[in-house]
């Protein structure tokens, strides 16, 4: 009779640990409905002290645990300029922080001194007009990776869907909720000065390699035109020929095309209206005030592919 005890003990401490740990994954989250949406943003303009780096995104985890160690008591913040699905891990590329200030608020002289002491840079975000938005609950560490095995595919869907461009990601960790923000509008804006810079090194390589292109096509083109025209002064059948390879190249193919690829060409009739995503509207239903005319759709390319990688939208953010 005490074996049959005890074993009836152990299966009850098992079950009770079972639910435990199943109370503790819904709690933070497992059942919660994903909602993503389109409007206003969830914040206003904020000053940040952060840390770029590029590689995994694994090891954001560090950089987050660098902001909260110099001050737990101030929101954290991760920007995202890569799809880790399509860009390869060592160049993917994020900046990690911790919110100094946000609205009128000004930060600290004492917490700037603070952050810049171990690395962090300082950086201000404007309030983005427009987003693409989702919240998630904050309430374990699990709900982290819930949040982002959840959460980011629900936007990937949403966005591909209406055919947005929206980027970068940032994720906003406040009080009990994660706040999931893709800006619409003005994405320069977002870019870290260490974003930027890199950004201009890969246009200024891309323009080089377009021109050093542009000259071996048009050598070899120089001298296949040559001999045909000198055919044709014995043959007239040939005249249309050479007409038709002496005409000139198409110097603005190689700018469409990157436009092409980059799934964010700015002027795509058919990605969905600001209507259509039921933004919120204020005044006189006209449209959206503070509408920036830059807001850019994805083509035919599905938005997936990149979070961020074409320096169009940046471009548009810097001007």
């Amino acid at each position: 009779m005490s074996d049959w005890v005890l074993l009836g003990l152990i299966a009850a401490l098992v079950l009770l640990l079972l639910l435990t740990v199943f109370g503790f994954v819904v709690y933070s989250g497992l059942f919660t409905e994903v909602v993503v949406s389109a409007g206003s943003p969830p914040v206003s303009n904020i000053t940040l002290a952060y840390k770029f780096r590029v590689g995994p995104y694994g090891e954001s985890g560090q950089l987050f645990t660098d902001g909260c160690s110099i001050s737990s008591k101030l929101y954290s913040i991760g920007v995202y300029y890569d799809n880790p699905h399509t860009v390869s891990p060592e160049k993917c590329r994020f900046a990690i922080g911790r919110i100094l200030s946000e609205g009128d608020a000004k930060p600290s002289e004492e917490q700037i001194k603070r952050f810049q002491k171990y690395g962090f840079k300082i950086f201000s975000f404007p309030a983005p007009s427009h987003v693409v938005m989702a919240t998630f609950p904050f309430t374990t560490p699990l709900s982290i990776h819930l949040a982002v095995n959840r959460v980011h595919p629900a936007l990937d869907t949403y966005i591909k869907e209406r055919k947005l461009c929206a980027h970068p990601r940032i994720e906003i960790y406040k009080e009990d909720r994660i706040y999931f923000v893709c800006p619409l509008a003005r994405q320069g804006d977002f870019y870290v000065p260490e974003m930027k810079e890199l950004e201009r090194k890969s246009r200024a390589a891309a323009v080089e390699g377009e021109d050093a292109q542009t000259d071996i096509t048009g050598a070899d083109t120089m001298s296949e035109t040559s001999s045909i025209s000198i055919e044709a002064t014995t043959d007239s059948r040939d005249t249309s020929v050479a007409t038709s390879i002496l005409l000139p190249f198409p110097a603005g193919r190689g700018r469409e095309e990157a436009a092409h690829r980059s799934g964010c060409s700015g002027s795509g009739a058919s990605g969905a209206s600001f209507e259509e995503l039921d933004l919120e509207v204020t005044g006189d239903g006209e449209g959206a005030p503070g509408l920036l005319p830059d807001v850019g759709y994805a083509g035919n390319q599905e938005v997936t592919d990149k979070w961020t990688k074409e320096p169009i939208a940046a471009e548009r953010g810097e001007e």
